[in-house]
């Protein structure tokens, strides 16, 4: 395996306009990374330039110690996953799988060791005498990363590989790749829009939005301790509440005689700014008394959102709405006046004009 650096990686396709903005990454050898953001935000042509599949133009790309640059894929020791599996439909699982191998000359004995050992820790060698189009989405995704298994590269890039696949099939080839990392020790870039996907596979996330790293680290950090306005917009699943307001008297006016009292050392920095954005997570709300580590707010209940184990409360406080998470047992109906409770540790706020967190 091998370590990934970027150094300043630019792209422009016309010269003039950049789609890529100067990322500056190190991935350390066996770990893995996740570019994670939303549609056209350059982490798919980001991890094709690392694969050589897209020229850079400007920065350098180094993989296990070398400048890449100017390599074709071929000789960067690289293996990709794509989206689409391609597979050869008229060939066997196993010569798809070894299709590669037998492109480099590789002893017969040795490609049929390692095309079993793939399959056997992908639980496909029971069907290596199938063809593609008698396998399902997830069994074929098997063999595409089983083609790549088989080549024992440096690194292994995937781009989105299981977004065609369905919530059931996702959720099982997701723990089907974590697995498969903690087993080999590979080091790993991957590629998804679903930060879901992302939280749980990932050592460290990169999150990227318009080009731009925005935030580059664990799991925990990026999710509890956001850099920036669309890093706590993006991550979660219901996202941060985000609310516009000012810092008045130590306070976060929310509007309509509403306020939040903030922890000292966060009011005075929000003092400093004309107006700044307060962000509490759903799991931080609670619609139950928490003691003195928590601020009560008045609130009525908007909308309720049974999910079996557990109930999403929309509520109307101030001039805003928050979601809070709540009891699946949670009965109140719309327009039901409630008391919602604020961790005080876990209030964030972020500077409105900027984005970053102060």
């Amino acid at each position: 395996m091998a370590a990934v650096q970027l150094r300043g990686v630019q792209k422009s396709y016309d010269g003039r306009q950049a789609v890529i903005h100067g990322i500056d990454l190190d991935i350390r050898d066996g770990e893995f990374v996740v570019f994670v953001g939303p549609s056209g935000c350059g982490k798919s042509t980001l991890l094709r330039m690392v694969a050589g599949l897209e020229p850079i133009s400007g920065g350098e790309v180094h993989i296990d110690g070398q400048r890449v640059n100017d390599l074709p894929p071929r000789h960067r020791d690289i293996a990709m996953v794509f989206q689409d599996y391609a597979l050869y439909p008229h060939k066997s699982l196993f010569e798809n799988m070894a299709f590669g191998l037998r492109l480099r000359n590789t002893p017969e004995d040795e490609i049929k060791r390692r095309v079993g050992d793939a399959a056997r820790l992908l639980r496909i060698d029971h069907m290596l005498n199938r063809r593609p189009a008698a396998l399902s989405g997830g069994q074929r995704q098997r063999v595409a990363i089983g083609r790549a298994i088989v080549r024992q590269p440096k690194v292994f890039l995937f781009d989105e590989p299981l977004s065609n696949l369905d919530a059931q099939l996702r959720h099982e080839m997701r723990a089907e790749i974590k697995r498969l990392h903690q087993r080999l020790g590979a080091t790993i870039i991957y590629v998804t829009h679903d930060q879901v996907e992302a939280m749980t596979l990932a050592d460290r996330i990169a999150v990227l939005s318009a080009g731009r790293l925005m935030q580059y680290d664990t799991p925990d950090v990026i999710y509890n301790r956001p850099a920036a306005l669309f890093v706590a917009g993006f991550t979660g699943a219901p996202p941060m509440n985000l609310v516009a307001c000012r810092v008045v008297d130590g306070q976060a006016d929310l509007g309509n005689g509403i306020q939040v009292g903030l922890p000292p050392e966060l009011a005075a920095r929000g003092a400093a700014f004309e107006s700044v954005v307060l962000g509490i997570r759903p799991e931080d709300i609670s619609l139950a008394a928490q003691g003195d580590t928590s601020l009560a707010v008045t609130a009525t209940v908007s909308l309720v959102e049974p999910l079996g184990a557990e109930t999403l409360v929309t509520l109307a406080v101030g001039k805003a709405e928050l979601v809070a998470r709540a009891p699946a047992a949670f009965r109140e109906k719309p327009g039901t006046v409630v008391q919602a409770h604020m961790a005080r540790a876990k209030l964030h706020l972020f500077d409105a004009k900027g984005g970053a967190a102060l």
